[in-house]
């Protein structure tokens, strides 16, 4: 049991997800797996309900996470008080990050900004929108990262950039080939849309209904992933943001095309708490983010 292997097991516990945890230490998922089950082994405890989908935590493993977070935010306090470079810019920023966004884009970040100044760290939870605005608003995070971030009286927004919407359909698709799809080419296709409660989806049934378009909706879904996952096989055709498919399209996983609705783009902003000081450390990771280039 070491130090790395307790913050690979409080990333894992933040993110709910196995795959997630051992991105941001940089290794692989069965990496990560055999790692917990080392520490539950030492332990004599199991920490996470494997038979559940997505894992449970134990009472046992919220406990020792909880204990592990308070061991690792005394560690950085103290190296840092005992490496005397207090000028040097460092600490701990959290971030809430919705999934398509984390998954896509911050693990890259995290790695300029840490090369950038070492002795900074970068603790992310991946969530659904509303639980970034409320972990923002709780005081559980420094800083959030959404889509279509709305003005709220506890909250600062902080434009960061706007992302494409392109159409996606799996690969054997008659329009994977298409240089321009038309929003009026949708009329009879399955498509797959984000439930009816998000913002993102609001935005695509507006464009669409300025167009007299009304597609064919064969299934619903909470986040991109698994709308991704549905058209790689064959279930339907969506509209998505076209960063968070780049991947897929690069794999041959899905094909991305552009359509006819140029207005239709993904805000992304950066939120933090109104009345909270921001930090050095949260003051320059917006500096960051804002000055890299897309």
């Amino acid at each position: 049991m070491n130090l790395d292997t307790l913050t690979l097991y409080c990333e894992v516990i933040r993110s709910g997800s196995f795959s997630l945890g051992a991105a941001s230490q940089h290794i692989s998922q069965s990496a990560a797996s055999q790692a917990v089950r080392q520490l539950e082994k030492e332990l004599g405890a199991r920490l996470i309900d494997r038979t559940k989908r997505p894992f449970m935590v134990t009472p046992e493993g919220r406990r020792f996470f909880e204990a592990c977070e308070a061991l690792l935010d005394q560690y950085e306090k103290v190296k840092t008080e005992i490496s005397g470079q207090r000028e040097e810019l460092g600490g701990i920023v959290r971030v809430a990050v919705i999934y398509s966004v984390g998954l896509q884009d911050m693990g890259y970040y995290t790695q300029q900004f840490n090369t950038r100044y070492p002795q900074a760290r970068i603790r992310l939870a991946f969530l659904h929108p509303d639980e970034v605005v409320e972990a923002v608003i709780n005081d559980e995070a420094d800083l959030g990262m959404l889509s279509f971030p709305t003005a709220h009286r506890s909250l600062t927004v902080i434009p960061w950039h706007d992302e494409p919407m392109v159409f996606v359909c799996y690969k054997m698709h008659p329009f994977a080939r298409k240089r321009m799809v038309a929003a009026r080419d949708l009329a009879g296709e399955k498509f797959i849309a984000f439930e009816k409660n998000l913002a993102i989806r609001k935005a695509i049934d507006r464009s669409l209904r300025q167009r007299g378009v009304k597609p064919s909706v064969a299934m619903e879904f909470d986040n991109i992933e698994t709308i991704k996952q549905a058209i790689s096989i064959e279930s339907g055709v969506s509209i998505l943001p076209i960063t968070s498919v780049s991947r897929e399209v690069e794999n041959g996983m899905v094909a991305a095309v552009p359509i006819d609705m140029p207005e239709l783009v993904r805000p992304i902003g950066i939120i933090h708490r109104r009345q909270k000081l921001l930090t050095p450390i949260a003051e320059r990771l917006i500096e960051f983010l804002q000055s890299v280039e897309r």
